[in-house]
């Protein structure tokens, strides 16, 4: 609202400046183009009436544009009907017509200027000058029509230019809208694998202790230890995630294959014996593909501990020049991981996360028995 009334302000004193300078130069001016027109009438103090009249209307131009215009055609008029000699009042004419037509709609501003111009017109044939008549027409057309021109001009480049910037704006909004939207999802898909992962193994780690306790409570300490331990990472990693949600908040290193040992021992302790195989020289990845692949192999391992019925998978991670895979494999009944038809919400976020890279993920069950998940990321070749 103060911008606002601050803007207002300044537009009313250029408005009042603005005619203050064409009051002076009216009144200064009129007498020395009197000088150069003998026929016409001497310049007297009705004639300057008539210059403030037309002058001073001009510091309500943007408030009321057509009457000031018809104000300004008035006084013009009758200053022309009487014979005053072509001067400066002539001036506020221009500036009237023009701020006609950039700020009212072409239509309204077209009659308003034709009514002006019908107005001014009535002087060729009324006024006692030499140039009265027909031949006076187009000079008078020229002071109404040239600014009407310019003004209309003026004024859709202003609408154009108003439209661009609020179609900028418009598309901004949907790209940060866009962006925050993938963002959540992104962030969705985290929770999920990191909740998911960590409460398979602690359910099986509970079951564990659960069987142990009445025989052999000495046993149920050690995979109590290890709910601990399970629980307390995965709310570390969760607390990393939820971090990004939080402005200013410091995030913490991003998971990713260097951390597959951790994950095998977490697992270990939940009953699954996880074999690694690393193919070729580990070397760093981007932050992206990195998070993915360790993504990936998570799932498939929690999948596997959930549905498989199988106490050990196999891991394989392969770096090779232009991209990297991930295989995880076991010997279950083939129920591994979801569906292979995309039903399975574990299976289609990794399925999203890889496509998303450029990578394809492929999951289904093996010839010889078991689950086969596998994941082809591309990575830049590095000099």
């Amino acid at each position: 609202m103060w911008r606002g009334g601050q803007r207002g302000w300044r537009s009313a004193a250029a408005d009042v400046a603005l005619a203050l300078a064409l009051l002076v130069i009216g009144l200064l001016g009129t007498d020395l183009a009197g000088d150069d027109q003998p026929g016409s009438k001497p310049v007297d103090a009705a004639c300057r009436v008539l210059i403030v009249v037309a002058a001073l209307a001009l510091t309500l131009r943007n408030r009321a544009p057509a009457a000031v215009l018809a104000l300004v055609s008035v006084a013009t008029t009758i200053y022309l009907v009487i014979g005053y000699p072509y001067g400066p009042i002539l001036l506020t004419l221009l500036v009237a017509v023009y701020t006609v037509a950039t700020r009212l709609p072409v239509r309204p501003a077209a009659l308003a200027t034709g009514g002006a111009f019908v107005l001014l017109l009535t002087h060729t044939f009324l006024s006692p000058g030499p140039a009265a008549g027909w031949t006076a027409t187009l000079p008078t057309s020229a002071w109404v029509v040239v600014p009407f021109a310019v003004g209309v001009v003026v004024r859709v480049n202003r609408e154009t230019a108003a439209r661009s910037l609020e179609e900028e704006a418009r598309s901004r909004a949907e790209q940060a809208r866009r962006q925050t939207d993938e963002e959540r999802l992104r962030i969705a898909q985290e929770v999920h694998d990191v909740v998911g992962h960590g409460l398979a193994a602690i359910s099986m780690q509970a079951e564990i202790a659960l069987h142990l306790l009445p025989k052999r409570p000495e046993q149920a300490e050690t995979a109590l230890t290890a709910i601990s331990r399970t629980s307390r990472e995965a709310l570390d990693e969760l607390r990393v995630t939820l971090g990004a949600v939080r402005q200013g908040a410091e995030r913490g290193p991003v998971p990713g294959l260097a951390r597959l040992p951790a994950l095998r021992d977490r697992l270990a302790g939940a009953g699954l014996a996880v074999d690694t195989r690393v193919i070729g020289d580990p070397r760093e990845l981007p932050t992206a593909v990195d998070l993915t692949a360790y993504r990936v192999v998570q799932e498939a391992l929690t999948n596997v501990l959930r549905h498989a019925g199988v106490t050990s998978a196999e891991v394989t991670v392969d770096y090779r020049a232009d991209e990297v895979t991930v295989e995880v494999t076991d010997r279950g009944a083939g129920a591994g991981a979801a569906p292979t038809d995309g039903g399975g919400h574990g299976l289609a976020g990794m399925r999203e996360r890889v496509t998303a890279l450029g990578g394809r993920l492929t999951a289904g069950p093996r010839a010889g028995g078991g689950f086969r998940v596998y994941a082809r990321l591309p990575v830049e070749p590095t000099a």
